[in-house]
């Protein structure tokens, strides 16, 4: 075969199923971002596992053939007329599933079709110069309504969509060549990420909102660190409580797909109106909308906190809080429900306790005393 279907077990215990290609003497393997769950003797599970690899299957036939038609020089239908423009939209409406990525995908996929004045130009024929030239026009040309250039990160945002889109193409054998590999990405900026010290907790939690379920699931997010995207995915069934190990969170991560546990403690718990319906969702009426984000903004305003407080921003506040109780980073790193600790050392760049201790010393009166 030239191209096989191959297993790597994770460290959360799923399975990747991986497509494995070998051309000509060259191997390369990809995951197909299909992932296997431990069955343990459930029903419903093996069931869906036994799915996803029949979904495996059909996309490594599919590949296979693919490669077989260019081997013999027989470019399928697909690959001599589907347009760009056609493709990423299609790769695009896939990301409905988390609506924030999903708006970053739909922002860039316009203003492509700004670029390209509508214009479905064929994907086969899309040239390293072309890219380029894409580049340069979302990180100079590019005019928002406003008439501002696109910021540093949303450039790197959107162009990313644009070479992650291309990159597909290319594993979907839809393209011969893998354009994206010449031309680099663009870099994102620096990005301040705000967050509450202790003080500032406090301050909000005993400061009504006009929107109870905002105020409920931000403070959740302070409290336990999960994204927005879980808090509105999260419904009661998810929180399950033990003698031996307290509250704690059973759920999958929305951004990830990965499986979590996530302890808490029964502060988090304090913010929630209990619900008979253990499939419902936990903050009901809660959306991801401009609305939300102004309704956010007016109660920390109302608090006296004047810093760009998001969503997001909980979940920063629950990182820094945990690191200045001595929290370690390798702890952290799993309550947060990162991969790689890496991600989660950025969190040095925003608060560093040793310099605050170090700055506390000047707090102690006895320095004063001859």
């Amino acid at each position: 075969k030239m191209v096989t279907i191959r297993e790597r077990n994770l460290k959360d215990g799923r399975i990747s199923l991986m497509l494995d290609v070998y051309v000509q003497g060259e191997r390369d393997c990809k995951s197909l971002k299909i992932y296997l769950l431990p069955d343990k003797g459930n029903a419903t599970i093996k069931a869906q596992n036994k799915e996803k690899r029949r979904k495996a299957e059909i996309i490594r036939i599919k590949k296979e053939n693919e490669l077989i038609d260019i081997s013999y020089g027989l470019p399928t239908l697909k690959n001599a007329s589907l347009g760009f423009l056609t493709y990423f939209k299609t790769i695009k409406e896939t990301k409905r599933g988390s609506l924030g990525n999903y708006n970053n995908w739909d922002s860039a996929y316009k203003i492509l079709c700004l670029y390209y004045k509508d214009k479905d130009i064929k994907l086969i024929n899309l040239t390293p110069q072309d890219l380029a030239d894409i580049r340069e026009y979302f990180l100079n040309t590019y005019k928002t309504k406003a008439n501002k250039k696109l910021s540093q990160n949303a450039s790197s945002s959107y162009f990313n969509k644009i070479r992650i889109c291309l990159k597909q193409a290319f594993d979907d054998g839809i393209t011969k060549s893998p354009i994206v590999n010449r031309i680099k990405a663009i870099k994102p900026g620096e990005t301040k990420r705000e967050f509450l010290i202790e003080e500032e907790i406090e301050i909000v939690r005993t400061t009504d909102c006009e929107t109870p379920v905002i105020k409920s699931a931000f403070m959740f997010g302070v409290y336990t660190g999960r994204r927005f995207s879980d808090l509105l995915k999260l419904r009661w069934k998810d929180i399950k409580h033990s003698e031996d190990l307290g509250y704690f969170l059973d759920y999958q991560q929305e951004k990830t797909g990965a499986h979590e546990i996530h302890y808490i403690g029964t502060d988090a718990i304090s913010f929630l109106d209990e619900d008979d319906d253990e499939n419902a969702r936990v903050f009901k009426g809660l959306k991801y909308s401009a609305w939300t984000n102004l309704k956010l903004r007016e109660w920390m305003l109302k608090a006296g906190i004047t810093k760009k407080i998001t969503f997001h921003s909980a979940r920063h506040t629950y990182a820094t809080y945990l690191l200045t109780k001595g929290v370690e980073y390798a702890i952290l790193s799993k309550m947060l429900g990162h991969k790689d600790l890496k991600t989660t050392q950025i969190y040095t760049k925003i608060i560093d306790s040793k310099r605050i201790e170090a700055a506390k010393v000047f707090d102690k009166k006895e320095i004063y005393k001859s």
